[in-house]
Formats: structure tokens, sequence, C-alpha cells
């Protein structure tokens, strides 16, 4: 029986290579943190590879909405949160992501979560029914 070459056995494997969407991309991130990160999501029983790459980009997506989606959000409410993700949920899961990690990695990603969570804690501007600014 003739023997195959590794690189043939490799081909057929499907568990052998990663998918490139189970790889996290974080903007902003070192190789060191995201090396940490996708540990993390292996060893931890309550994340999957790829969760904390969504969580951001779930949480930046939602904040960068323009400000009448998320008053509707606010009044009504999101039916497609329920098929496409909760942001405040992904934003309680970067929360315990950050604890989980090593202090360097940890401040590493706050510091982009904290550009996101400044955009959501701008106040709004002011509103006049006539349209012109306040005048004092």
């Amino acid at each position: 029986m003739p023997r195959r070459r590794p690189g043939q056995i490799r081909v057929g494997d499907p568990g052998s290579h990663r998918t490139a969407g189970a790889r996290p991309v974080i903007d902003g991130l070192s190789s060191r943190a995201l090396s940490e990160i996708i540990r993390l999501e292996r060893s931890r029983n309550y994340l999957r590879p790829g969760d904390v790459s969504a969580a951001v980009g779930l949480w930046q997506d939602y904040v960068h909405q323009p400000e009448r989606a998320l008053w509707h959000d606010y009044e009504w409410g999101n039916v497609h949160w329920y098929c496409c993700g909760d942001p405040f949920e992904a934003r309680a899961l970067l929360d315990t992501a950050m604890q989980a990690l090593s202090p360097r990695s940890a401040r590493e990603l706050r510091k982009i979560v904290s550009r996101s969570d400044a955009l959501w804690n701008l106040p709004s501007p002011p509103y006049e029914t006539d349209g012109r600014q306040g005048t004092s």
C-alpha cells in the first residue's frame, strides 16, 4: 500500500485548520493580547472562539448608530436582538473578559472598549423646537 504524503492527509482533515471566522480580529490589540483572548475563549465554558471579537464589533456598531435609532430601541426595544445579539450583553461579556485577562492585555482591550463607551456617554445636543440654538 503506498504511503500518502502528510500534506495530502492534512488537506482532507477538516479539523486540522482553523476557520477564518474563529480567529479574533480586533483592531488595536497586540498579538500577545489576541493570543491571550484565544486561550481565554478555549479555556472558559461560557465563551466560544470568536465571542470577544464579536462582542467588540457588536458594541461598536451599536454605539455608532444614529441617535434616533438608539432612542427607538430605548422606547420600544429591538426585536432583532434575540437573533443578532444584544449589545448590552456583549458589553457585559467584555467586562467579564477584561477581568479574566492579564492586566496588560486587559488594559489594551479596555482602551478599545472605552472609545465606544465615550461615544455612548456623549450628551445629546440641545433641542429647540423652533430650530434655533438657545440664546441667553
